[in-house]
């Protein structure tokens, strides 16, 4: 190397091989706690080796894909179905794994500038499509459902008829999604790391952003880990400790996020009905089993359980804590307007990042010759989704808010540190 040689300019060849280190890891981790996840929760006694697809459709939706139900029961009887959930705590840890795997070379210089970078982020992606291909193709199976005892039973028997329910992947659709979510993945970890080489342009913008990019990644983790601990505890203590484990694997951050959102005056809908439901507290059960769809707030919680009110507590200290934390890794001249302005629009993308992924949706139906009518013993539905506008709304207010307290704290802060 010349001395006139820029260190970040220095072409250190990085192949296929970290690339595809980066994605298997990613992609085991996910199958891995996914498996965890739906054995904890009783799947691994479903028959005809179900259980191994259902591990593979449940990574293809943690990334976004779509996977469809089918069901078949006959000329004479009727089936509905349908399912729309992301088990974020399946594409949190492979979201970390990933994000780790893609910086780890750059740290060490394996890239050339940009060019280096969008060539090694192009390996990755074309590894990540062939391994969520190949999973989305596995994501495939047929289960034979029994009416059991009764009129249901005995008209099954009756007509010959054997009710299948199934699932397909929409393996272009999951595609697209799953690209779209490696993006996501990777312009966060190029967002919270000054080591990744960009253009002037991209960078100084990453300078402005990467404080609370960083401040918002860290906020999510703060949710999630006391939930967790939380958890813990309960299935240490509780007579349901394979049900919790299941909600840790699988949906954690599916109820602490929204929980965080509850907290900041957000409104959800939601509705569970039938024999089945979500492994969700207490209170939010007797909420959400109603004729009609339930409103989900601070107020309607509190009126069945008034330590709900903590969470607008909890809330106050995490999101003003971010802001102080990130004004503190900005410049020091930044005025606190702007660092409000930057916190508002930083929280409100976080919060309706939370509302579209935190989207719940299952329906099963079955009936024979009208005997169920789509909605008796052999159905059900759950039901949840956020009130979106209202609480990208409320999220820009606290960030403002918190945003300028947070720039003023932290001008306090350095004024203690100049005068030492």
């Amino acid at each position: 190397m010349s001395p006139t040689t820029s260190p970040d300019r220095v072409a250190v060849r990085h192949g296929w091989l970290p690339a595809l280190v980066a994605v298997v890891a990613s992609m085991v981790t996910m199958l891995l706690v996914a498996a965890l996840g739906l054995w904890a929760a009783g799947a691994a006694d479903l028959p005809g080796g179900g259980f191994v697809r259902v591990v593979a459709a449940t990574v293809v939706t943690a990334v976004g894909g779509r996977v469809a139900l089918s069901g078949n029961a006959g000329s004479v009887a009727g089936t509905e179905a349908g399912v729309t959930a992301v088990p974020l705590s399946v594409a949190l840890a492979g979201a970390l794994v990933l994000a780790a795997g893609f910086l780890r070379p750059v740290r060490r210089g394996a890239t050339a500038g940009a060019r280096g970078l969008a060539r090694w982020a192009a390996r990755i992606a074309v590894l990540w499509l062939l391994a969520l291909a190949g999973l989305g193709l596995a994501a495939r199976h047929v289960f034979t459902l029994s009416l059991g005892d009764g009129v249901l039973g005995d008209l099954g028997d009756l007509f010959g008829l054997t009710p299948r329910v199934g699932f397909t992947t929409d393996v272009p659709r999951s595609l697209v999604s799953g690209l779209v979510w490696l993006a996501g993945v990777l312009l966060v970890a190029v967002l919270v790391t000054r080591t990744v080489p960009l253009p002037d342009g991209p960078a100084r913008f990453r300078e402005a952003a990467r404080p609370l990019a960083c401040a918002m990644v860290a906020l999510l983790l703060a949710c999630v880990v006391p939930a967790g601990v939380v958890a813990l505890v309960d299935a240490a203590t509780g007579e349901r400790a394979a049900v919790t484990f299941a909600v840790i694997l699988l949906g954690l951050p599916n109820l602490a996020w929204p929980a965080f959102t509850l907290g900041l005056g957000a409104v959800w809908h939601g509705r569970v009905a039938g024999p089945f439901g979500l492994p969700v507290p207490r209170v939010l059960d007797e909420v959400l089993r109603a004729p009609d769809l339930s409103t989900l707030d601070v107020r309607t919680l509190a009126a069945h359980d008034g330590r709900v009110w903590w969470l607008v507590v909890a809330d106050v200290v995490l999101v003003l804590a971010a802001a102080t934390w990130a004004a503190l890794r900005s410049p020091a001249a930044t005025p606190a307007w702007r660092h409000a302005l930057r916190t508002a629009c930083a929280l409100a993308l976080t919060v309706g990042l939370v509302c579209l992924l935190g989207r719940v949706g299952a329906r099963w139906g079955l009936s024979v010759l009208g005997v169920g009518d789509l909605g008796g013993n052999l159905a059900g539905e759950v039901v949840l989704r956020a009130a979106v506008w209202g609480a990208v709304g409320l999220g820009a207010l606290w960030g403002l808010v918190a945003g300028f307290l947070g720039a003023l704290l932290a001008r306090a802060v350095r004024g203690r540190g100049g005068g030492r």
